[in-house]
């Protein structure tokens, strides 16, 4: 699968892929509809999702190696992306074996995404405009799932970005409670500009332990209302789903996250996906297309989600946890190859009662890359009633610090946390950063300016708690309950010399 329009023909008459890289959208022929999704993309059948902090360069090219048609950059924001050089660079890190490439922005004014799109249309194929993110700090930025009732604003983006740029302008969207509101709604983005959209089979609210199940006769719905290509969203865990789905949708190909993070080779037929032997691809393009360790952590995480989840393996799910280096990483997942691949040839007869997992049914061993099935909603609401009624009947656990002081059990998770960073790495922190670093015990964190204690806002917030201080800088006020009872000097006063 390549791209089309990146190509020349050599001396010998053979096509080949360009060698310079990128080229610039203005050398490059602008398609509309199914002509930009053949002859440009390529015709995709087989799609990775944009995923924030997720769909890397190195995921990318992992996935690409193993069935990927199309791959989506994370979902970027474009006012940052305008404004900071660096998360701009990481953000147009690609190479020539990366295409084809959408690159995905989030915001809500058409200037600003315009000329975030106007940077990045040189580094890609099109632009996306994500209308699907349903988490909470969407809604607090207000982008995403939370502009779709704005149709106004959304016609004056996606004809913005449509008019002024040099390549195609895609959507992501989520459905509607009501299917006529559905088709109207992707009626009116394809009109406005989108040559591309892909539904998400979810509503705004299906998310989280209430995710449930995605319709695919929404997505079928838009599918025979537009006539731009149209890609399906939700419910794909296997390559399975994904036929299924494009038999019952008529859709041109399908878009997966999930079900992509847990198996990468999830496009990929005959083909037994080995954890550890997909881990440790992931982690040789690592080291030649460096990306943040939090992103290399999230995905050893999923990829052997059902080996850490066995109870067994409990201390190296932590390791994991705090693993900082590739080397590091290698050596978590080759130890675990060490002790299971014995069971995988069939040196040692591995049996259910091996496993001791509280993780949900699996039909495969625990080291096949396989999707994580979430708890229905109806059941997680009984598992927190369940949970609930559990916590009113057992005793309640008190909690102190080094100093034998009461805490919470949240502040007590974050002391627990801090002290997870060794002093080693406080000290490199203390002498790389152009700041003061907090006071607060083992913690690497930058002081706020402001601070009283010259400490992080948590560690401070912690402090004035813990000590009935406050500060002025971090807006950590004393309780009134707590205020009456202290003296000026922080002393409490005893009943008995409380005035009658």
């Amino acid at each position: 699968m390549g791209t089309s329009d990146e190509t020349k023909t050599d001396d010998d008459g053979t096509t080949s892929a360009a060698t310079i890289f990128p080229i610039p959208a203005s050398q490059r022929v602008k398609r509309q509809g199914m002509d930009f999704y053949e002859n440009t993309l390529g015709a995709p059948k087989y799609v990775v999702a944009p995923m924030v902090d997720q769909s890397e360069l190195a995921w990318r090219l992992l996935s690409r190696r193993h069935g990927a048609q199309l791959c989506y950059s994370p979902m970027y924001h474009s006012n940052v992306f305008i404004q900071d050089p660096k998360y701009r660079e990481q953000a147009l890190q690609s190479c020539s074996e990366d295409r084809p490439l959408i690159i995905q922005f989030c915001g809500n004014d058409p200037k600003i995404l315009l000329e975030a799109s106007l940077i990045a249309q040189d580094h890609c194929d099109a632009i996306d405009i994500n209308l699907g993110c349903p988490q909470a700090i969407a809604k607090r930025g207000h982008y995403g799932s939370f502009l779709q009732d704005e149709w106004q604003l959304l016609q004056k983006i996606v004809s913005t970005l449509h008019k002024g740029l040099a390549v195609p302008v895609t959507c992501k969207i989520r459905r509607f409670n009501d299917l006529s509101k559905t088709i109207k709604y992707a009626q009116m983005l394809a009109n406005a500009g989108c040559q591309m959209l892909t539904v998400h089979g979810r509503t705004r609210e299906q998310k989280g332990p209430f995710t449930g199940v995605a319709d695919w006769n929404y997505i079928k719905a838009v599918r025979d209302s537009v006539s731009v290509p149209v890609l399906a969203n939700g419910n794909i865990l296997s390559v399975e789903d994904i036929d299924d789905c494009i038999r019952e949708t008529n859709v041109v190909g399908v878009m997966t996250a999930e079900g992509n993070l847990h198996n990468p080779a999830i496009f990929e037929r005959n083909y037994i996906p080995v954890t550890w032997d997909l881990a440790n691809e992931y982690l040789d393009i690592v080291e030649k297309y460096e990306c943040p360790r939090g992103y290399v952590r999230g995905h050893i995480f999923k990829m052997l989600h059902h080996l850490l989840a066995l109870k067994q393996n409990q201390e190296t799910r932590d390791e994991v946890a705090t693993a900082q280096t590739i080397a590091q990483f290698r050596s978590i997942v080759n130890r675990l190859k060490a002790i299971f691949e014995p069971y995988h040839t069939g040196q040692a007869v591995w049996t259910k009662e091996d496993e001791k997992s509280n993780d949900y049914n699996l039909s495969l061993p625990p080291w096949i890359c396989q999707p994580y099935i979430r708890m229905p909603p109806e059941k997680h609401i009984e598992y927190l009633a369940q949970k609930e009624k559990e916590a009113s009947e057992r005793e309640k656990i008190d909690y102190f610090d080094e100093d034998g002081r009461k805490i919470s059990k949240n502040t007590m998770k974050r002391l627990k946390k801090a002290a997870r960073k060794s002093h080693a790495e406080r000290l490199r922190q203390k002498q790389n950063s152009k700041f003061e670093i907090c006071n607060g015990t083992k913690c690497a964190n930058p002081t706020g300016l402001k601070c009283d204690h010259k400490m992080c806002r948590q560690c401070c917030r912690d402090k004035c708690h813990t000590d009935n201080l406050e500060c002025e800088g971090h807006k950590c006020r004393v309780e009134p309950v707590k205020r009456k009872n202290i003296c000026p000097n922080n002393t409490e006063i005893s009943q008995t010399d409380q005035p009658k």
